[in-house]
């Protein structure tokens, strides 16, 4: 089955600060790029955080007493440790991420865990703008036909909104979970109603064995 990682849809020229970069220096690149956060990295380019615009005000608003406020930098403001993602995984994968986790942008990182990109909610949200009709072709050719070796038509695959009903029935009593679990990782897919069945129960306790001379 395809799927997009990552590494596909990153952006791969990250704007970063340094844990020193002053306030004011982050404001004038968020501003610039006209983004809403960045990663802060160090000398190795190993992410250390996150810098969002929210931390930017709620820094201010805590500058805001009578104390002269010190020197603030993107080492002070940042959201630490960054929860981060590597080029391999998929897309569907680093959005249940993001949104478990509550993050906009996801530092894609090496196996080094350098910096080498970065996604945000809407590079994500670009994949799952796919059309009904072409989840089901997927759902149906390339597991229906391909990876369950069923007629096409054992299973009724529907979609509408990106949620795909499953109505027939599979060989295998095992085969229900990995289908559901194929089907919901596919991109474009928001959620799965299963009304699958089965024809062979294989995950049945065998009988215990008769004993002998029992009545």
């Amino acid at each position: 089955m395809t799927a997009h990682t990552v590494g596909e849809v990153m952006t791969r020229d990250v704007v970063r600060a340094r844990r020193t970069t002053p306030f004011k220096e982050v404001v004038r690149l968020l501003d610039h790029h006209r983004i809403s956060g960045l990663p802060v990295v160090d000398a190795d380019d190993k992410v250390l955080g996150v810098l969002s615009g929210s931390d930017l005000v709620r820094t201010r608003a805590h500058r805001d007493g009578p104390a002269p406020p010190p020197a603030v930098t993107a080492g002070h403001m940042m959201s630490s440790p960054a929860i981060t993602v590597h080029p391999e995984q998929t897309v569907p994968d680093a959005a249940r991420l993001m949104e478990r986790r509550g993050v906009e942008r996801l530092p894609v990182v090496d196996e080094a865990d350098r910096l080498i990109g970065i996604v945000t909610r809407r590079d994500l949200l670009r994949v799952f703008l796919r059309a009904d009709a072409d989840i089901r072709r997927q759902v149906t050719e390339e597991i229906v036909v391909d990876a369950l070796k069923l007629p096409s038509d054992a299973v009724r695959v529907s979609v509408r909104d990106g949620v795909v009903t499953l109505d027939g029935h599979v060989e295998l009593r095992s085969q229900v979970p990995e289908f559901l679990h194929a089907v919901w990782r596919l991109e474009g897919v928001v959620g799965v109603v299963n009304g699958l069945g089965f024809r062979i129960d294989d995950c049945a306790a065998p009988a215990p064995p008769a004993r002998i001379g029992s009545p």
